[in-house]
């Protein structure tokens, strides 16, 4: 065994291709990290009210990155995906973030990055929306 996981499982694990979703956040995280030097603290993080595709700092700023991949430019933007009841969602999971490290004294905000890789391209398109929504729902902290 390796770890939890018996060898067979953990091997299957590691030969399987990402998923479109999967080379999106890594593209998204590679693009951060260079073009905006964010300094990337976790990626594919998942928590108790929801799951973050990235979750970087900016100065002092604590960024939580939602990426929404897509292989056509055609039809509605892939940041009208976030919607409401996503929105909410993350505001509870960067909350307990926070709490959780003991960070809710640092300032915090929402960023979208839409990755349109189409089939023929090998490189995708990068459109980042910085501050892209405040926090919604009860008990916010930001400001």
């Amino acid at each position: 065994m390796i770890g939890r996981l018996p060898l067979k499982r953990w091997l299957a694990e590691r030969l399987r291709r990402p998923t479109l979703g999967e080379l999106g956040e890594r593209y998204a995280a590679r693009f951060l990290r260079r073009k905006c030097r964010y300094r990337i603290v976790a990626t594919r993080r998942r928590l108790r009210y929801g799951e973050f595709d990235v979750i970087a700092v900016d100065g002092r700023t604590i960024v939580f990155v939602e990426v929404k991949t897509r292989r056509s430019e055609t039809g509605p933007r892939p940041a009208l995906a976030v919607d409401e009841h996503r929105r909410q969602r993350m505001t509870r999971a960067a909350t307990a973030f926070l709490k959780s490290h003991g960070l809710l004294e640092y300032p915090a905000r929402f960023d979208i990055v839409e990755v349109i890789w189409p089939v023929e391209s090998r490189r995708p398109q990068i459109l980042h929306h910085r501050n892209a929504f405040t926090a919604e729902g009860r008990g916010q902290f930001f400001r």
